[in-house]
């Protein structure tokens, strides 16, 4: 009990503070209680604390500011990129679902992160993306290539009729003696309209001696196709034909036995069987040859 007093007393005892002005007026001396230094030193203390923490929070406040608005301008950076992948993606989604190799390649053109520790590596996101971009772009151009190709490419029937005469070695009409025949003659009647079998520029129209009216189309990637004897031609030299165009009216002009269509098929400059180009119709009308 006695110790407790004498605490007490000894935190209660007053402690002098003298002030002494630097010119030299009076002292002021000023007595305050031993306990309230220390609850004064205590209370700067606590203080000091919490101002270190407020500026603690807010550095770190400034920091996450910082830190957001750097991701945003990389995401706004990133936006156009990412849509033009969603975009090529939903495009290949859409093409690629239309069937078989035929209708892809038709269709080409008319359809027309990083994570490491919790951090995002924004760097590495972009470099894959430009990647990915540059795939992507990649296999549209291989694409459009094999596009090009396939309608370059003679494919179909130019009309419908029966073949009298197939590519190859045959005795020549009217009795001119063995021979080889570049093309193949298909019969139909007078004014059938002959339709081009593939895309390309018109490089000959008209006149041409045994052959009668003429017209040859150019198609790119070594093609060019023949259709001789018609009765008119329905295109000029420069135009370009889409497969299926109209481009002549059968008949049976030049050296010719009867209405029919002489159809032949070149590549790089030889002459090839255009069977291998011939296919079953569509609505299931099979053409019919003549052996």
């Amino acid at each position: 009990m006695y110790k407790v007093k004498r605490l007490i007393k000894k935190l209660f005892s007053p402690v002098s503070i003298m002030l002494i002005p630097h010119d030299g007026k009076k002292t002021i001396n000023i007595k305050v209680p031993s306990i309230g230094i220390f609850i004064s030193m205590f209370l700067w203390c606590v203080g000091s604390v919490y101002l270190i923490s407020i500026a603690i929070d807010a550095f770190e406040y400034q920091r996450m500011k910082h830190m957001v608005e750097y991701y945003n301008a990389q995401f706004t950076e990133l936006k156009p990129t990412i849509l033009m992948l969603k975009k090529a993606e939903t495009e290949f989604r859409s093409l690629l679902s239309t069937g078989g190799k035929k209708e892809v390649l038709e269709n080409v053109d008319s359809k027309a992160a990083s994570i490491d520790s919790g951090s995002i590596d924004m760097e590495a996101l972009k470099e894959q993306i430009k990647k990915t971009a540059e795939s992507v772009a990649s296999v549209k151009d291989y694409l459009r290539e094999q596009r090009d190709i396939y309608l370059s490419t003679p494919s179909g029937w130019p009309v419908r009729g029966t073949v009298t005469s197939p590519f190859g070695h045959r005795d020549a009409p009217r009795g001119g003696g063995p021979q080889f025949h570049t093309g193949m003659d298909i019969s139909v009647p007078t004014g059938t309209p002959i339709k081009a079998t593939a895309d390309g520029v018109v490089s000959f129209s008209g006149w041409n001696s045994g052959s009668g009216n003429l017209v040859v189309l150019e198609h790119g990637f070594g093609y060019s196709t023949f259709f001789a004897h018609a009765r008119s031609t329905n295109v000029q030299v420069g135009q370009r034909v889409k497969r299926g165009d109209v481009i002549a009216y059968s008949g049976s002009t030049g050296n010719s036995t009867g209405p029919h269509l002489h159809y032949e098929v070149w590549k790089s400059g030889k002459a090839i069987n255009p069977r291998g180009f011939l296919e079953v119709a569509r609505n299931g009308d099979v053409q019919k040859t003549r052996r």
